[in-house]
């Protein structure tokens, strides 16, 4: 019989297929893993409503977990709390650096209070490090970059140009 302990380390080992260098438990997407008899039912937030991997990451979840002997897998979605980028974990962040994507500038994701009124700060203003080099004198290139979830950016001291995981 496997225990919630050994789910979480195999949903460990699956990748995010946008982002193979890290997985759907250093996105932060798998909210909740539960044994149910011989079910095990998977509970998974979206990064947002409209991103076109959640299928494929929901199937990537199930196949690992059939893999790994599991007969009976139930995939949940849990839409609330909704999935922010302050969710991904520390090694994400690295991992994202090292693969050549610059990581959410951490607190800019997040609600917060302006003119006494709760809002979703846009992250207007971010400086974003270049992965490559570290520099702080980027650009923006475009809102959207390789996928919706990131933008677009050059560094201005390297030249290169770079995806910037954009925070939600």
């Amino acid at each position: 019989m496997v225990d919630e302990e050994q789910i979480w380390e195999w949903l460990a080992e699956v990748p995010d297929p946008e982002i193979p260098v890290i997985s759907v438990i250093e996105l932060g997407i798998v909210r909740e893993v539960v044994l149910k008899g011989d079910a095990v039912v998977v509970t998974v937030t979206p990064t947002y409503s409209g991103c076109p991997a959640t299928a494929v990451i929901n199937f990537e979840i199930e196949r690992a977990l059939r893999d790994k002997g599991v007969a009976q897998v139930q995939m949940r979605q849990r839409l609330s709390p909704p999935w922010t980028t302050d969710w991904l974990t520390d090694a994400a962040r690295d991992k994202l650096r090292a693969y050549g994507i610059a990581p959410p500038v951490d607190g800019t994701g997040a609600t917060g209070v302006v003119a006494g009124r709760v809002k979703r700060l846009t992250g207007a203003g971010v400086v974003v490090a270049c992965p490559r080099c570290g520099s702080k004198h980027t650009q923006k290139v475009s809102q959207y970059g390789s996928t919706p979830c990131k933008a677009a950016y050059q560094c201005r001291d390297c030249l290169e140009p770079f995806d910037y995981f954009k925070c939600i």
